[in-house]
């Protein structure tokens, strides 16, 4: 079933061995999706990337959620999720994520799954509730340093990013470099299993698009290997959208991570 035939919907499943609830909500403004399985754990979250909703998820989520609990949701001003007019730095959008989770009732130990811009709110999650995390799949992350601040954008990426992008976004954006800084202030525990997906397109029309906005060269990559020593890094010849283009790799991430976190089931 596409995920997004779930919207709107509250449906519960059961089976001798397991129950799982499809939960799509506005709670009270927040849209999300939460599938339970009986003592399954850990809980798989999910975190979109910017301008994304959770129905990018839905063939990932289709795969894992028979063996694992699962939450995704849309951040303000995504999906149907209300916007906001608090700040859009990671450290509050993170601490919004912990409290929905916990009115969900959705319990630590968690296995974060961060796309884009989303990997960045992952890194910085993990970092501050260490204890919380057993794993983390980075899927095309954001890392910090890399994103320039916006200040320092060339004037027309800047001037296309106000005129393009909607004021969520906007903010997100002008508050990227900050979260980068969060997490770099943030000490590192090598005990969280860690996954890196990395696109890596090798076909003929594979051109990178910069607008001038990213630190790039090898000072910037040797920083962003040196976050996470231990991490297991997988190139994909995928596009940035990996959860979409080739949901396969990160699925197997995902089961990669499961075992590590010692996720019983059923």
């Amino acid at each position: 079933m596409r995920l997004s035939h779930l919207l709107g919907t509250f449906l519960i499943i059961s089976t001798p061995h397991a129950a799982a609830a499809h939960d799509v909500s506005a709670v009270p403004t927040l849209e999300v999706l939460t599938l339970t399985q009986c003592a399954a754990k850990p809980v798989i979250v999910f975190e979109n990337g910017s301008r994304e909703t959770f129905d990018t998820w839905g063939k990932v989520i289709a795969a894992v959620s028979p063996d694992a609990s699962v939450f995704a949701y849309n951040r303000p001003g995504y999906g149907n999720s209300a916007a906001t007019d608090q700040p859009r730095d990671g450290l509050t959008i993170v601490n919004a994520l912990r409290s929905t989770l916990q009115r969900q009732g959705m319990q630590p130990p968690y296995i974060l799954v961060g796309h884009s811009l989303g990997g960045l709110y992952v890194q910085l999650f993990a970092r501050a509730y260490p204890r919380e995390v057993t794993g983390m799949i980075l899927v095309d992350a954001v890392y910090p340093g890399v994103v320039k601040r916006t200040e320092d954008f060339p004037l027309h990426t800047r001037i296309a990013k106000r005129l393009f992008f909607n004021r969520t976004v906007n903010h997100e954006i002008d508050e990227i470099h900050r979260t980068g800084m969060q997490v770099l202030a943030l000490p590192w525990t090598n005990q969280i299993a860690v996954e890196r997906l990395i696109n890596a397109p090798k076909g003929p029309g594979a051109i990178p698009v910069d607008f001038g906005a990213f630190n790039t060269g090898k000072t910037v990559k040797d920083a962003i290997d040196a976050l996470y020593p231990s991490a297991r890094t997988t190139i994909v010849d995928s596009d940035h959208r990996m959860q979409v283009a080739n949901p396969e790799a990160v699925i197997d991430a995902i089961r990669r991570v499961m075992p590590a976190a010692g996720a019983p089931g059923c």
